[in-house]
């Protein structure tokens, strides 16, 4: 991806450079580039005439190689070139020439079949509908019917269709648009057919577990190996002279060509031979020219294989000498695959550990939920994997004759098992601590904040206060203004009684805080102790004020009672207000309907005080109103100001409107809050139906399960059948646990932390869920076990039922030895104690005191059946011997792999038979030796 960033980048810039030295290029720009795709997945796109467009060709490439270097899989691979390529090369138009060709010849090989051919690639494909006939005859499918007219939009729209076909087959088409194979540019049009080839022509191809590029080389490899001055590495400069060609044809069909008479210096001679012989014979049309191969030094890769895939194609019958050395690789390979097996255990046992990537709490209840969704399941399917094949590979082994595998020490499926419920436990305990964690930082911030308004509203109105109470202003004053600060300190004693109770209130948000373990509690101590301690210095200085303006107030003799009494009475109604307004603004925290509507019903109480408080109001307003009058009355200036307290009738007003405008807002959030509630409580009925639904399920499930795997009536294979059929249902049923999941992230995003209505967790479901998953894995894989064992051994379905139903009568849990002896007697043994004790030799041999029904299979099949395996080994040797009673290194080597080849030469002992040429080999006794029947 980030190479297409670059391109664009590169798109974006006004200066044109030189795609090896970044500097502007001068001189003659107008060369066209030719580019040969890189990607596999289709052709890109570069525009004739600009510099810019060899700068994205390089960086295509690199782009190539990057997926290369990072094994990526895909169409990818098949473009990947042994050698870097050649600069000068990509701008010569060989490779177009012979692409042309090539392609064309590829295309007519396929539309002969409708009766019709292309003589220009770039033209006859212009309006799309020979394309699009193309694409149905190498597919066999319909494509949707072609527009007939003949204009441009005609011919783009076939095209079109084309190309979404393509698609449709899972090739990405990466710049390749209709409008270019609609004007005919062969680079387009070249790069489309070499996608198409890919796709239809070479993808499948697959030798030996490889496919496509890797699959073709491997197959010619092995079929030219034996063959003198041929060596094929590549698919450029491996078949310029010709012998490659010529050893595939003689390979398969030596009647054709007589490869000891061929001249390896002969190039021209040698392309021309083959390619007329495989036209004439193979019925595979010239797509190559031997000149330009030979003229050109490196010729186009994708004319090689395209070309050399025919052959693939024209033989791709297995014969029955590869079917006998396939059969013998296979037979070789059983030491190796086992010991694959054995790593896979040890490595899946390896991994058995908890992922834990929590770094903050903010994000571990997400990180956690990401776990349970995204990182284990695949851990459970892996568990699941290492008992199926720990059970398959205890099986291959006792089919192979080979000892046992035991795990090294405490990665037993048993140890796992017991490692796996102890993860279990500690993400439950996890999650417990995550949603109690998260509950109390809930209750923590909300304290926290709650004590931060208080706070802040205790210390604006104590701000200054304790330099009012020190002022000695008195001293200067008259009597009448001695007597007024008297009052006034009255009425401020008033208020700092009615602060009494917030600053109480403040102090026991901060000791919960400091309970609860906040982790600012230092900041809330210091900040608490600071308006405690002028609390504190408040009450003090407040008493040392009042001792003072007693000592003067001898002095003073007429005080305004009005004043004071509105003053009186304003600073109580002043400090209801503000806690009224506090209330109604104060944050609040609840889980049910039931506590919302108990806050509901107080506010409704608030509510109906508000009448009582404004006659209040109104009757301390008409005390400043009867102050009005006197100074209207006697001619007293109306400036005068109430020297007892600062609240005036405009600021009662003022806070009182601010009540009632706040009244409403808290009627607006409580109902908000009502029906978050209300939505919580639905979220708790939903998924209560959906768990009280899928528990039941999929404990009917298990059940079904568990009668199954007793059932004895019908064929393993019947079984395996029902199995397969329960194993879709439930995985068809799986959407409706993903449901359940999502209601559950739900519940848990709005903190919803009980409920009611269910007694299903979202935790009984996974864990259920898990085992159902688990428990039909391991049947299935039980009966495949069986099935392999019955098929290997060549026992009946009859003898298999009998064996299953004496085992099960005498099975309590494992059958000891004397159940095992009592079910020998009954299946018709006599047995003496010698004969016993060998027996259970053979089906315990590590003395446990009980018997498996594995080993009790293996017994009864080793008494009954035909193991046997041997002779067929030395069936498919002396057909690659060609019927000989011995084999010669040459045959061996031609037939097998190299590994394998050598593999047997370094231990197949000589042949010492009457008959015998030098150097034979003799592959009875090799055969035997492998399944232990005779020694070396």
């Amino acid at each position: 991806m980030v190479f297409r960033e670059i391109i664009l980048l590169f798109n974006c810039c006004p200066v044109k450079r030189c795609s090896v030295t970044c500097q502007p290029v001068g001189g003659d720009v107008s060369r066209r580039c030719g580019y040969q795709a890189a990607d596999g997945e289709s052709a890109i796109r570069h525009t004739a005439g600009s510099q810019r467009d060899a700068l994205m060709e390089m960086t295509m490439t690199m782009e190539m190689q990057y997926n290369n270097n990072n094994n990526g899989y895909g169409l990818e691979e098949y473009m990947i070139q042994e050698d870097e390529w050649d600069r000068d090369l990509l701008l010569d138009p060989a490779w177009e020439k012979q692409q042309r060709k090539t392609f064309t010849a590829w295309c007519n090989s396929h539309l002969r079949k409708a009766g019709t051919q292309i003589e220009n690639i770039e033209e006859d494909f212009r309006n799309g509908l020979k394309l699009m006939l193309l694409l149905e005859v190498i597919s066999g499918e319909r494509l949707p019917k072609p527009d007939r007219g003949k204009m441009r939009f005609h011919k783009i729209a076939n095209v079109n269709k084309a190309l979404d076909y393509i698609t449709s087959k899972g090739v990405k088409l990466v710049s390749i648009g209709a409008e270019e194979i609609v004007d005919g540019n062969v680079k387009m049009t070249l790069g489309m057919i070499w996608t198409i080839i890919l796709r239809f022509a070479i993808q499948d191809i697959s030798v030996e577990e490889t496919s496509a590029k890797e699959g073709l080389l491997l197959w010619c490899q092995r079929k030219t190996a034996p063959y003198r001055n041929v060596n094929v590495q590549n698919f450029h400069c491996s078949w310029k002279d010709g012998l490659a060609f010529c050893a595939l044809i003689h390979r398969h069909r030596p009647d054709l060509i007589d490869y000891a008479k061929l001249n390896k210096d002969d190039h021209l001679g040698n392309l021309n031979l083959a390619l007329e012989i495989a036209e004439k014979h193979l019925d595979i049309p010239k797509m190559l020219d031997p000149e330009d191969i030979i003229n050109t030094p490196k010729p186009d890769e994708r004319a090689i294989m395209t070309y050399v895939s025919c052959f693939y194609h024209a033989f791709a019958g297995a014969e029955q000498a590869e079917t006998a050395a396939n059969r013998i690789c296979k037979v070789l390979g059983v030491n190796q695959e086992n010991e694959k097996l054995m790593e896979e255990y040890e490595r899946l046992a390896s991994e058995r550990t908890p992922e834990n990537t929590m770094d903050a709490m903010r994000r571990k209840l997400e990180d956690f939920r990401d776990y349970r969704r995204i990182h284990k399941p695949p851990k459970v399917q892996e568990k699941c994997q290492l008992e199926i094949s720990f059970n398959t590979l205890q099986t291959k082994l006792h089919i192979s004759h080979r000892p046992a595998f035991m795990p090294s020490e405490g990665k037993m499926v048993s140890d796992i098992t017991a490692a796996w419920q102890g993860l279990e436990q500690a993400e439950k305990g996890y999650e417990e601590w995550l949603l109690s964690e998260i509950r109390r930082l809930e209750r923590v911030e909300h304290l926290a904040e709650k004590f931060r308004q208080k706070a802040a509203t205790h210390e604006s109105w104590a701000q200054g206060k304790d330099k009012l109470l020190t002022l000695k202003d008195y001293e200067s004053a008259s009597l009448t203004e001695v007597r007024a600060l008297l009052r006034k300190h009255e009425a401020f004693e008033s208020d700092l009684a009615a602060h009494q109770d917030r600053v109480e209130q403040i102090a026991a948000i901060a000791q919960e805080l400091n309970e609860l373990d906040y982790h600012a509690a230092a900041v809330i101590n210091e900040r608490c102790q600071s308006i405690c301690d002028l609390w504190d210095q408040l009450g003090t200085l407040t008493q040392k004020r009042r001792e003072a303006l007693e000592r003067t107030e001898k002095l003073l003799e007429t005080i305004d009672q009005l004043f004071l009494e509105f003053a009186k009475r304003s600073a109580p109604f002043n400090n209801w207000m503000e806690g009224a307004m506090e209330d109604l603004q104060d944050m609040f925290m609840v889980h049910s309907v039931e506590e919302v509507q108990n806050l509901i019903s107080a506010h409704d109480q608030f509510k109906a005080t508000l009448p009582e408080a404004d006659s209040e109001r109104q009757a301390i307003l008409s005390i400043y109103n009867e102050v009005q009058k006197i100074t209207q009355s006697y001619g007293i200036s109306s400036k005068l100001t109430n020297i007892y307290c600062d609240i005036t009738p405009a600021i009662i007003n003022q806070k009182w409107e601010k009540v009632k405008k706040l009244v409403p807002q808290r009627d607006g959030t409580l109902h908000e809050e009502l029906s978050r509630q209300h939505a919580n409580e639905r979220f708790r009925r939903q998924f209560a139906a959906q768990a009280n639904a899928i528990g039941p399920w999929i404990q009917t499930r298990m059940e079904e399960i568990a009668r199954s795997s007793v059932d004895l009536g019908g064929t393993l294979e019947d079984q395996m059948t029902q199995l397969k059929q329960y194993e879709h249902n439930i995985i068809n049923y799986k959407p409706n646990i993903d449901r359940l999941e999502g209601d559950h992230q739900l519940i848990q995003e709005s903190l919803i932390f009980d409920n009611k209505h269910t007694n299903y967790t979202m935790e009984h479901i996974r864990v259920g869920w898990e085992l159902l998953l688990t428990t039909i894995a391991r049947t299935i894989n039980e009966i495949e076990t069986q099935i392999l064992t019955r098929d290997a051994k060549g026992i009946s379905q009859q003898q298999l039922n009998d064996f299953r139903s004496s085992f099960t009568h005498f099975d309590r849990g494992g059958m000891e030895t004397d159940d095992f002896r009592a079910c020998l007697i009954s299946m018709g043994y006599d047995l003496g104690e010698a004969e016993f004790a060998r027996i259970m030799s053979l089906v315990d041999p590590n003395g446990s005191g009980t018997v498996t029904f594995q080993s009790f299979v293996d017994f009864m099949t080793r008494e009954t059946g035909d193991t046997d395996t041997s002779e067929q080994v030395i069936a498919s040797f002396r057909i690659l011997a060609a019927d000989k009673p011995y084999i010669l290194v040459d045959e061996l080597r031609r037939e097998l792999p190299p590994d394998q080849a050598e593999y047997c030469i370094s231990r197949m002992p000589p042949y010492k038979g009457p008959d015998g040429a030098p150097g034979a080999l003799d592959y009875t006794a090799f055969s035997t030796a492998l399944y232990g029947e005779s020694d070396l």
